[in-house]
């Protein structure tokens, strides 16, 4: 596809799309008006001709608020003569902006000067209203800008941005099926991707890849096809964990370029409400690398320049991490460059539970103090197995131990099999196998940590605290499968229980009286246990459960007449 097609194809959807939108000509020949906390989009054209324009140039605009502070956006190269800007104001008012471009001789590109006017939004797009992401002042979860808790459920479609995700027909399904579900979070890679050759066809979307041969410049067109979809997914809600590359990229490019790679990325979609990861496995060194113990040490070393290259080119300061092997803490020399960490923690199914638990729990009692959430665990149906009774369990135990969120993900759709073709080999020489995207979109496990998200949003759940020692038995080192608990103080305890075989004790328990009932985290379904007697030691016991399945058990505080 043409790059002439392809950014007409992604202004026609920019103008359908939302209304929230604003695009402009030129910033010198008048004001660009938009919505408060939604992309504007304005353009420079220079009649001065570049023979490497994405490598010779550079260009800011500096952007000064109605409160008289500056915020410096950098312009993303959108081919030929052309540069754009993509800015979300944080307040209505009005702004003055001033082009910055590294040729100060460029007068169409430099010194150009232009107003921004920002009205209100209005609309019900709740990333919009309430503002992008950020780390809530407890270190433990996530809000909006305006303080609104946000419930991260992520899902990873790492190779979503690939034209075997089909525009419009896959993308929007697929979102479509996971906004119903109730996931809030995607995670996604910018063309740099896992499991295969750079330049390998599969990688490709509509209009080619991300970059051109040996990393000689960017592709616009490849973006303008991505662009379509990011905005989709922020037009229905959905946070865009964006993962920049897959980490053995950094040798592979340099980190020259992988900063070029970086800035427009944050140029491109730092005006969407998005979440930066910089990396995949991000000190894992190429599957067929020959000095990996040298790679790792590049890659820890790279990604910790790299996130502090991303803090200060990133005027809107979206949250920062990276994808790791273990904890996002080893992936970088200095875990204070990020701003929560990511946990992978295996794919064994059952065999999975210790180490997921122990990772979470130790990474909570590190310093300094961040949300904690897993980013990859179990895909459901991964080697046959891992299905939904482990993504129930997986969902629950990690939530009531004090993740600040959890990502789900479903084998077939992260690298995004066809009905037609498999995605076929990786460079170790291995297939992950796993059925088409479409059947592993629905895979039960993916509406079941939904409905579980459901029960928690009736309730405070920024405010839930593990609380394990409020139930006999509980799980420990010695036994993962026995109940977790955690409680809302003052107004409701959850307390997963895996087996359903042995009745529980509670203990301990305070600002009652408590109404109870039993969760189904398989359906949904309540069953209602009523008003419960707590006797003088504050304890309680628990009716035998329906039948031999997980549970949850659910107090919630009775308010006094």
């Amino acid at each position: 596809m043409s790059e002439s097609v392809s950014r007409r194809i992604f202004l026609k959807s920019m103008a359908v799309a939302s209304l929230a939108h604003s695009t402009a000509g030129a910033a010198g020949l008048g004001s660009v008006v938009a919505a408060q906390g939604c992309p504007a989009e304005w353009s420079y054209t220079s009649a001065k001709q570049y023979s490497d324009p994405f490598n010779d140039l550079e260009l800011d605009v500096v952007i000064t608020l109605p409160s008289g502070r500056e915020e410096r956006v950098p312009a993303f190269w959108a081919g030929g003569t052309t540069w754009r800007v993509r800015y979300a104001a944080s307040e209505s008012g009005h702004y003055r902006l001033r082009s910055s471009c590294s040729d100060s001789s460029n007068k169409d590109l430099h010194g150009q000067v232009s107003t921004l006017d920002v009205v209100p939004y209005v609309g019900k797009n709740g990333l919009y209203k309430h503002g992008s992401l950020k780390v809530a002042s407890d270190r433990r979860h996530f809000e909006h800008a305006d303080g609104t808790p946000f419930f991260w459920l992520g899902d990873t479609w790492w190779m979503g941005l690939c034209k075997r995700l089909s525009w419009p027909d896959d993308f929007q399904t697929l979102t479509t099926d996971r906004v119903r579900k109730g996931f809030t979070v995607v995670q996604i890679v910018a063309g740099l991707y896992p499991d295969m050759e750079p330049y390998d066809p599969r990688g490709a979307n509509e209009a080619g890849f991300a970059w051109e041969e040996g990393y000689a410049a960017i592709n616009p067109a490849y973006f303008d096809m991505a662009d379509i979809r990011m905005q989709y997914l922020a037009d229905h809600g959905l946070v865009a964990c964006v993962v920049g590359c897959w980490g053995y990229f950094l040798p592979l490019m340099g980190l020259k370029k992988m900063k070029q790679h970086w800035r427009y990325l944050i140029a491109r979609w730092g005006a969407y409400p998005v979440v930066w990861c910089l990396a995949g496995e991000g000190t894992m060194p190429y599957y067929l690398s020959k000095t990996q113990e040298q790679d790792a040490q590049i890659q820890r070393h790279g990604w910790t320049e790299l996130a502090r290259y991303v803090r200060a080119t990133d005027p809107h300061q979206h949250p920062i991490t990276i994808h790791p092997s273990s904890s996002a803490r080893d992936c970088v020399d200095d875990p204070s460059v990020l701003d929560f960490d990511m946990l992978q923690t295996g794919h064994d199914d059952r065999k999975s539970v210790p180490n997921t638990i122990e990772t979470l729990n130790r990474s909570l009692t590190l310093s300094p103090k961040m949300p904690v959430l897993i980013g990859e665990v179990c895909y459901e149906g991964i080697q046959e197995a891992s299905r939904q009774e482990v993504q129930r369990f997986l969902f629950w135990s990690s939530i009531l131990s004090g993740s600040g969120g959890h990502t789900y993900g479903a084998n077939g759709i992260w690298q995004v099999n066809t009905r037609e073709k498999p995605y076929g080999m990786s460079p170790h020489g291995h297939s992950w196998g796993g059925p088409s995207w479409d059947i592993a979109a629905q895979l039960p496990g993916s509406a079941q940590v939904g409905l579980a998200k459901l029960l928690l949003s009736r309730y405070s759940w920024w405010k839930l605290e593990p609380q394990p020692d409020l139930v006999a038995p509980r799980w420990s080192k010695s036994d993962y499968w026995q109940p977790y608990a955690g409680q809302i103080p003052g107004e409701a305890v959850f307390v997963f229980c895996p087996s359903g075989m042995e009745a529980i004790q509670f203990n301990g328990l305070n600002d009652g009286p408590y109404k109870a009932f039993f969760f189904n985290p398989s359906d949904g379904s309540e069953q209602t246990i009523g008003e419960i007697a707590i006797d003088a030691s504050h304890a309680w016991k628990a009716p035998e459960f329906p039948i031999f399945q997980d549970w949850v058990i659910v107090l919630e505080r009775k308010l006094r007449n």
